[in-house]
């Protein structure tokens, strides 16, 4: 494809949002060499496994109807834009898949509500994204679906260290924002999948607070915990989006929050002078590697030379939040997942004797070990005999961890510390172990269990010889509905800090 000269000297998959949409309202590119060019890429880095489905013709057509209302003047700051959407979405274009076999043939009728209003916004859909099955995992490799390229399921290779994972659940959401496939991306965040694999792919996003995004055609895994959010390489760019994504959606989601939506870039630019940061003691303990706690240190630095100020504060039940999580989400996903006994929808198996022989095979065959697992502790936790032994127990420590937050807040305005205690481990370092691997979660679990604003920015690179070169990201976490202030937040420092246009090597 062919740029216009004014952009010959920029590729434009290293634009942000914002410039690709004012190099679309200036008609210096159209959204249809922009769709091209996307495209091109991804056929270029298949080898990271990022997308599971693309079909050129969907995009150009949706493409070419953005190039129309931009030639009449008509759309808003996102029309032409592209996005790929993570494959837990469904998709009236695309298939939809979770990520698992249960869902190989599936196609849906309808769009999510997501999905929807970013088309409504002009948004040019790339295709869909990688994801852990059915959302349930931390690396991207419980997949049973093969990416575009290859015959089989693969794990998504992080680009910075194609031998390391990306993070999960939505770990082809980042894969895609870092290796410049796609300026933008859906992701869902149930206990840290936004948060985290845009920490270990050094983009930015976003959780906004539990309801404010619908989760109308959002496969559910744990429904009081999902939450839809917006990744990107900017905070500035996450404002755009979660702008468009946001708001109510009371007739067909019953969680949703009933407030207008809002504009996210509405605070980008105030000052932070005097801005209370909350420093949790129990984020910088034990087994925090020592290069994510030189480089967060580093950034709450940062934050203090631009006037904020730092305050100590405690959340003393966040190891407790591990085995809270451990036990409500699996009880949800047990409950969510048993429509998926091959009566209605999804697969079936091919043989079978009676009706409960066709349900165990079908969901034998149909389910992966990861969210096997987890149906099998939900299950037990909610059974007879042990419903108040776990379940009820976990919910009312849920309810102090989410006191122990609003206590923090009378002392502070927003949260800092790490996302993840590590970089990104190998790929297939924690598969025969999945405690270590639910360990990973234990920065981002609290905030989700207690359905708060949170996101990730990049803050740095690893220096130790076995990690070098390798993203850091902090989190920050805010009050119900202060997802405003936390993007000031991480919009001033990247004003300060280039960490943020950082890419990895060939791409």
């Amino acid at each position: 494809m062919t740029t216009p000269s004014s952009l010959s000297q920029q590729a434009l998959h290293d634009l942000s949002l914002h410039a690709l949409s004012g190099a679309l309202a200036s008609k210096q590119v159209s959204a249809t060499e922009v769709a091209q060019h996307f495209l091109q890429r991804m056929q270029e880095h298949t080898a990271l496994g990022a997308f599971v489905d693309v079909r050129p013709e969907v995009t150009l057509a949706q493409a070419a109807a953005a190039d129309a209302r931009l030639a009449q003047g008509n759309g808003g700051a996102l029309e032409g834009l592209p996005i790929a959407h993570k494959d837990i979405f469904v998709t009236r274009d695309f298939a939809t898949t979770a990520g698992s076999r249960m869902l190989k043939d599936y196609r849906s009728p309808f769009d999510a509500t997501v999905v929807a209003k970013l088309a409504s916004s002009g948004m040019v859909t790339l295709g869909k994204l990688n994801c852990d099955e059915f959302a349930m995992g931390s690396s991207n490799e419980n997949s049973a679906i093969a990416p575009v390229g290859f015959d089989a399921a693969q794990p998504v290779r992080n680009p910075w260290d194609t031998q390391r994972v990306p993070g999960g659940s939505s770990g082809g959401s980042a894969v895609a924002v870092a290796a410049r496939l796609t300026p933008a991306a859906t992701g869902t965040d149930t206990g840290g999948s936004i948060r985290q694999p845009a920490a270990f792919c050094g983009i930015t996003g976003i959780k906004p607070t539990y309801g404010r995004a619908s989760r109308y055609g959002m496969v559910a895994f744990a429904s009081s915990l999902d939450q839809a959010g917006p990744m990107a390489r900017s905070a500035q760019d996450c404002a755009l989006l979660l702008s468009a994504l946001c708001g109510p959606d009371l007739d067909r989601d019953a969680t949703s929050i009933d407030l207008p939506a809002e504009d996210y870039s509405r605070q980008l630019n105030d000052s932070i002078e005097g801005l209370r940061i909350g420093v949790p003691k129990e984020f910088f303990g034990e087994g925090l590697a020592d290069d994510v706690r030189t480089h967060i240190d580093s950034a709450l630095a940062e934050y203090e030379k631009l006037g904020a100020r730092l305050v100590p504060i405690s959340l003393p039940r966040t190891e407790l939040s591990i085995p809270v999580y451990y036990i409500i989400a699996p009880a949800e996903a047990s409950s969510n997942l048993s429509r998926f006994d091959g009566v209605k929808f999804g697969h079936r198996a091919a043989q079978y004797g009676d009706l409960a022989d066709m349900y165990q095979k079908t969901r034998s065959e149909g389910f992966g070990d990861e969210v096997q697992r987890r149906i099998m502790i939900g299950t037990y936790v909610l059974s007879h005999g042990y419903y108040d032994a776990y379940y009820l127990q976990a919910q009312k420590i849920r309810r102090m961890i989410a006191d122990d937050f609003q206590n923090a807040f009378k002392e502070c305005d927003v949260i800092a510390g790490p996302v993840a205690p590590t970089v990104a481990w190998k790929l297939g370092a924690m598969s025969d172990d999945p405690v270590a691997n639910y360990l990973a979660d234990i920065f981002t679990l609290p905030g989700s269990l207690a359905g708060l604003p949170g996101m990730s920015l990049p803050v740095g690179f690893a220096s130790a010889s076995a990690d070098r070169g390798m993203p850091i990201g902090m989190q920050l976490i805010g009050n119900y509905f202060q997802e405003a202030r936390l993007l000031n937040l991480a919009h001033r420092f990247q004003q300060t800090t280039d960490f943020h246009r950082a890419k990895p090597a060939g791409i």
